[in-house]
C-alpha cells in the first residue's frame, strides 16, 4: 500500500523547536531485543509489514549561517584532558595531537548521562522500559549521582534512542534493520525537551550502510542538541545475520559518520557533534589509528559489555584504553550487570578510577 507527502526540505519548527514534518516510513508494529556482553551477542527480532509512503520533496527553506565560533581555551582545555588521563604514564591518554574544538564543545567539560532504547520496546532500555515522566525522574536522579560523585565536572542529562534498530529477519530490502518512523524520533525529541536534554540517534546498520542509513536522519541531526552513535555489533559484511555474530566497523566507516556529521556542522553553523561508537570486543572497531578526528566531532567510545565489575573493567581496559581515539564512554545495564557475583553494578567511585575517565555514560 502506497501514499504520497509532499514536504519542505526545510526545518518546520513549532515554538517548542520540534520537528513535526518527514515521515519516511510508517511501522505499524515492530522491534528487536538485543543482550550484549563481553564475549558475545545474541539478537531476537520481529518484523512486521509497513507502509511505504512516497515523499516529495519541494524548495528549501533557507537555513541562516552563523559566523564560525571561536575555538576553545588551548590550555583549559588540555587541562582538562590530563585530567581525564587520570595520571596515564604510557602516553595513551590524553590523546595527543587532537585538533581543538569550538568553544561551544560539550566534551571535556561537561559529562553526558544518557539513557538508552526504545519506545517500541521495553527489553531494549531503560528508555523504553518506564513511562516518559517516570523515566526522566530516574534519569534525574542519575545525573543529580553523578554531580555528586564528580563535583568537577558538570552532568547533563541525554536520552540515547535507537532509531535503526537490527532485525533477525530480512525485511522486503533484504537490509535486516527497521527504521524507525520519525513521528517516534519527534517523540523522543518531545520526551528530552521537558529536559533540556540532548539526544542522540543510534544506528545499527544490519546489511546496510552508514552512508545509506546516517545521511536519511540529517533533519534531525541539523537540530544542535541532537549527536550521533554508531554500533559496530550489528554491521554485518558477510552473510551472517545479525545476532550470529559480532560485526565490526572500519576506519573507514567511522570516517564517514565523523565527515557527515562535519560538513552539516559548517554548512549550518552547528555546536560540535558528539558521535558514540559502541565497543566491547578487539574486532568490533578495525584500524583504530586509521580515525580521522577533526574540530566539528568529538568522538567517543563507548565501553558497552556487561557483567561483574571485573569483567568490565578488563574489558575497558583491554578494548577502550589500549587503542585511544579521543575520548570515552561506559555502559551500565540496570538488569545483565546483575547477574553474576558479585551481583551489583559498578559504583561511581569505581568508573570514575577508570584510566581514561569515561565523559559518557549510558545507561540500558
Amino acid at each position: 500500500m502506497e501514499m504520497t507527502i509532499i514536504r519542505n526540505r526545510g526545518h518546520r519548527r513549532g515554538s517548542s523547536g520540534l520537528l513535526y514534518g518527514g515521515i519516511i516510513w510508517l511501522a505499524l508494529s515492530l522491534y528487536a531485543c538485543q543482550s550484549i556482553n563481553g564475549s558475545g551477542a545474541t539478537a531476537d527480532a520481529h518484523t512486521a509489514d509497513t507502509l511505504a509512503v512516497n515523499v516529495v520533496e519541494v524548495a528549501d527553506v533557507p537555513h541562516p549561517q552563523e559566523p564560525a565560533t571561536a575555538t576553545v581555551d588551548s590550555a583549559a582545555y588540555h587541562e582538562v584532558l590530563h585530567a581525564l588521563a587520570n595520571g596515564d604514564t604510557t602516553g595513551r591518554w590524553p590523546v595527543a595531537d587532537q585538533p581543538l574544538p569550538p568553544s561551544d564543545a560539550i566534551l571535556p567539560h561537561k559529562r553526558i548521562i544518557a539513557f538508552y532504547g526504545n519506545l517500541y520496546s521495553n527489553r531494549m532500555g531503560i528508555l523504553g522500559e518506564l513511562p516518559p515522566d517516570e523515566m526522566l525522574d530516574k534519569l534525574d536522579g542519575e545525573v543529580a549521582r553523578w554531580n555528586e560523585a564528580d563535583t568537577a565536572t558538570e552532568a547533563i542529562p541525554a536520552l540515547h534512542y535507537i532509531a535503526v534498530t537490527a532485525q533477525g529477519s530480512a525485511g522486503r530490502d533484504g537490509k535486516y534493520r527497521a527504521r524507525m518512523p520519525f513521528s517516534q524520533i519527534d517523540s523522543v525529541l518531545r520526551i528530552a525537551e521537558k529536559r533540556n536534554a540532548l539526544v542522540f540517534l543510534d544506528i545499527q546498520v544490519g546489511f546496510s550502510t552508514l552512508a545509506d542509513e546516517v545521511p536519511r536522519l540529517d533533519t534531525f541531526l541539523r537540530m544542535p542538541h541532537v549527536h550521533l552513535g554508531i554500533d559496530p555489533e550489528f554491521s554485518m559484511k558477510d552473510d551472517s545475520p545479525p545476532g550470529k555474530r559480532i560485526g565490526h566497523f572500519t576506519a573507514d566507516d567511522i570516517n564517514f559518520a565523523a565527515q557527515h556529521l562535519a560538513e552539516l556542522v559548517r554548512a549550518h553553523g552547528l555546536p560540535p557533534k558528539v558521535l558514540v561508537v559502541h565497543r566491547f570486543t578487539q574486532g568490533m572497531v578495525r584500524d583504530y589509528r586509521q580515525i580521522k578526528l577533526q574540530p566539528e566531532v568529538q568522538v567517543v567510545i563507548d565501553m558497552d559489555g556487561w557483567g561483574a565489575p571485573a569483567l568490565k573493567k578488563n574489558t575497558y581496559h583491554s578494548y577502550v584504553y589500549r587503542e585511544p581515539v579521543q575520548f570515552t564512554g561506559f555502559k551500565f545495564f540496570y538488569k545483565n550487570d546483575l547477574t553474576r557475583p558479585p551481583h551489583r553494578m559498578m559504583t561511581h567511585e569505581e568508573v570514575l578510577a577508570l584510566t581514561p575517565k569515561p565523559i559518557y555514560i549510558q545507561y540500558q
